[in-house]
């Protein structure tokens, strides 16, 4: 018997959910039709990243015989991304992270996790396949800086790794932290690079470990590259990387 309290508290819950939904009704994030959060029209238009042919090494699309993104080896082993940053794409992440949409954190981990899946059909530089979950240890994730997560009140990375880590069955790790940093968007490609630079810090062992290492966009690749790199220098064994969104 589910006890009065508990009871009175999951009707309350309805009932504010229900008048929430009634003055704010749920609306698509891709063409603003209510009633869900990413209408079925809107998820059969996605604009998928081809696997076949995307860089190896940063995940651009169309980059796999000659990219024009990168132009050295990455400190990730590989990198997959779903989505292209644009249209949809673009307005998935801002409503998820500025917009404070969190209901939306499961639907980019399933777009990445298509992405993963599509992935393990593919093989890295190093001759493996792109993505597989046997071999990975444990999943973690780019942080929000502290100003950021002061600004938004949570770290939206967080949210889609653990619906990513239920995905696919791998552990989620949070074993990274940003101190201070600029904001990314409104900096080059150097500049991103320099800004990062010493800001990402290790704070759980991840010796020997094997790590996908998740993001919502990568632009240049400065986040994903320096938090791979901090990982491995702790003696992560390699890390992979995956983003909702590539831009290009």
């Amino acid at each position: 018997m589910v006890p009065a309290s508990v009871s009175s508290q999951l009707i309350l819950s309805h009932l504010v959910d229900g008048a929430a939904e009634a003055l704010w009704p749920t609306r698509c994030v891709g063409c603003d039709r209510p009633g869900t959060l990413l209408c079925p029209h809107c998820r059969a238009a996605l604009p998928w990243i081809d696997q076949r042919w995307a860089c190896l090494n940063c995940g651009a699309p169309a980059g796999w015989l000659a990219c024009s993104e990168c132009d050295e080896p990455w400190e990730t082993r590989t990198v997959a991304c779903a989505l292209p940053f644009a249209g949809v794409g673009t307005r998935l992440v801002t409503a998820y992270k500025d917009g404070h949409e969190r209901r939306l954190a499961p639907v980019l981990a399933v777009a990445i996790a298509c992405a993963l899946d599509e992935a393990r059909a593919w093989p890295a530089p190093d001759g493996r396949p792109r993505f597989d979950p046997a071999a990975t240890d444990a999943l973690c994730f780019v942080p929000a800086t502290e100003r950021a997560f002061v600004r938004r009140g949570f770290d939206h990375m967080e949210g889609v790794a653990r619906a990513l880590s239920a995905l696919e069955g791998i552990p989620m790790a949070d074993v990274l932290a940003r101190g201070p940093a600029r904001d990314q968007r409104s900096l080059g490609r150097s500049e991103r690079a320099a800004n990062l630079r010493d800001s990402v810090e290790v704070v759980s062992d991840v010796a020997g470990l094997s790590l996908l290492l998740v993001d919502d966009v990568i632009t240049t690749g400065a986040s994903i590259r320096a938090c791979a790199q901090a990982l491995r220098d702790h003696g992560a064994r390699e890390v992979s990387a995956c983003a909702l969104a590539r831009v290009w």
